[in-house]
C-alpha cells in the first residue's frame, strides 16, 4: 500500500466502528464482517473477498494497541485523507503557494525518520526508504496463511498442530543481496540508496519506492543465477501451532511471529490460521456452549423423569425433566460445554425430543385409548380454525 493510499484509507470506517470503539466493540464488528464476506460464504466473488481483505487490514491495525495508536497518531498528524493535509501555520496545500512535500519527511531526518518508522510500523511491510548505502534497512517479513481441519472435540478442548509452510526467505546462493557469488550489488543512482523517489501531484509530493531498484536501494549489474536477482527464494519449514480452546469453525487464529523470515535482521511476519471444523454425530455449538437433542418417550414427557444425557468427554449426566414437559423445551447443563477464556467452562444445552412410537400392539393401542377417552375434551384446533375464517 502506498503511502497516499495509506492517508485516505479511514480504518474505522471498513469496521463501521467510531474511533472511541472499545477492543470488543471492534472485534465484534471485525467477526461480523468476516463472516459476511468470507470467501467460503460467497466462493468466486471477488468483490466480497477484495472486501475481506480490507475488513482483514483493518482489524490487523486497530486490533494491536501498539499499531492503533500509531495510526491514530498519523491519522492526526496528517489529517482524514489528502484533502485534510495542512502546511505551515495551518495552511491548506493548493490554497497558496505552499508545497508539501512527504518525501522530504520520510526521507529527512530526525523528525522526519521517526514519521519514517511510524508509518513503517503500520504497514509491517518494510517500513520506509531506505536510508544506508550497503546493507538496507531491517524488514518485516511477510504474513504467511494456512488452513487445518479439526475434530470436533480437539476444536472445543483446542490442540497443537503441525503445519508445513512455503515463504520467503533469503536466497541461500548470494544471502539475500540477489547479487551473483563474489559481487556486490552498487547504490542506486536514481534514489541515491534511498529506495524511495518522489512524485509530483501538482502541489504534492508523494514518496513511492524507486522504479529502478525497485525500492531495494541498491542495484545489481551481475544478477545471482538462483534467485535471478531478486535476493529471495522459497523455504519450507514445518512448525507446530497452538489451537486454543473453544475454536469455531471458519475462525481465523493469528499467530505472532511464525510468519516469513524478516530482511536484514527485520522481525517474522505473522501466521494465520484459517480453522476448518468436522462436524459431530451427536453435538453442535452455539457460541461457547455445546448443544444436543435427546429423545424421550410420551410418558416420560407427560409423567416426568430422570433421564441420561451423554456430555462430550465424560460420563452421562443425570438431567430431571418435569412432568408435561412440552416437544423442543431446551434444559441446560452448567459447566458441560466448551472451555471460556477465563478458564471456566460453557453450558451444554439439552434439547428434548418426544418420540411417538411407530409400532403398538394391543395392550399399548388398548392404553392409548383409555387415555385419550380419559383426557378427551373440546377440540384444540376449533379455535385456529375460527381465527383463518374471520381473516
Amino acid at each position: 500500500m502506498s503511502t497516499k493510499d495509506y492517508l485516505e484509507k479511514d480504518y474505522y470506517a471498513v469496521l463501521g466502528v467510531p474511533k472511541t470503539a472499545s477492543a470488543e466493540e471492534i472485534k465484534k464488528a471485525y467477526r461480523k464482517l468476516a463472516r459476511q464476506y468470507h470467501p467460503d460464504a460467497n466462493p468466486g466473488n471477488k468483490q466480497t473477498e477484495e472486501k475481506f481483505k480490507e475488513v482483514s487490514a483493518a482489524y490487523d491495525v486497530l486490533s494491536d494497541a501498539k499499531r492503533r495508536k500509531e495510526y491514530d497518531e498519523a491519522r492526526t498528524l496528517f489529517g482524514s485523507g489528502v484533502g485534510g493535509f495542512t502546511g505551515a501555520g495551518g495552511q491548506r496545500p493548493g490554497g497558496g503557494s505552499f508545497n508539501f512535500d512527504l518525501g522530504d519527511l520520510f526521507g529527512g531526518s530526525g523528525s522526519g525518520e521517526r514519521i519514517g518508522d511510524l508509518f513503517g510500523g503500520l504497514f509491517n511491510r518494510g517500513g520506509g526508504p531506505r536510508t544506508t548505502t550497503t546493507t538496507g534497512r531491517p524488514r518485516r517479513g511477510q504474513d504467511v496463511e494456512s488452513e487445518v481441519t479439526l475434530a470436533f472435540g480437539e476444536a472445543v478442548d483446542g490442540t497443537t498442530v503441525s503445519l508445513r509452510l512455503t515463504s520467503s526467505s533469503a536466497c541461500a546462493a548470494c544471502g539475500g543481496t540477489g547479487a551473483k557469488a563474489g559481487t556486490t550489488p552498487r547504490v542506486c543512482p536514481t534514489c541515491e540508496g534511498t529506495g524511495a523517489a518522489s512524485r509530483n501531484l501538482g502541489n504534492f509530493a508523494f514518496s513511492e519506492p524507486c522504479r529502478d531498484c525497485r525500492g531495494r536501494g541498491l542495484v545489481v549489474d551481475d544478477p545471482c543465477p538462483v534467485c535471478e536477482g531478486s535476493g529471495r527464494g522459497k523455504s519450507t519449514r514445518t512448525i507446530q501451532a497452538r489451537i486454543p480452546a473453544g475454536v469455531g469453525d471458519g475462525q481465523r487464529i493469528r499467530i505472532k511471529g511464525k510468519g516469513a523470515p524478516g530482511e536484514n535482521g527485520g522481525p517474522a511476519g505473522d501466521l494465520y490460521v484459517l480453522v476448518h471444523v468436522k462436524p459431530h454425530p451427536v453435538f453442535g455449538r452455539s457460541g461457547e456452549n455445546l448443544t444436543v437433542s435427546v429423545p424421550v418417550t410420551f410418558p416420560e414427557a407427560a409423567l416426568g423423569a430422570e433421564i441420561k444425557v451423554p456430555t462430550l468427554k465424560g460420563m452421562p449426566v443425570t438431567l430431571r425433566i418435569p412432568e408435561g414437559t412440552p416437544n423442543g423445551r431446551t434444559f441446560r447443563v452448567r459447566g458441560r460445554g466448551a472451555p471460556r477464556k477465563d478458564g471456566t467452562k460453557a453450558d451444554l444445552l439439552v434439547t428434548v425430543q418426544v418420540m411417538v412410537p411407530q409400532n403398538l400392539d394391543d395392550k399399548a393401542r388398548a392404553a392409548l385409548e383409555e387415555f385419550r377417552n380419559a383426557t378427551e375434551g373440546p377440540d384444540l384446533r376449533e379455535e385456529l380454525i375460527k381465527q383463518a375464517r374471520s381473516e
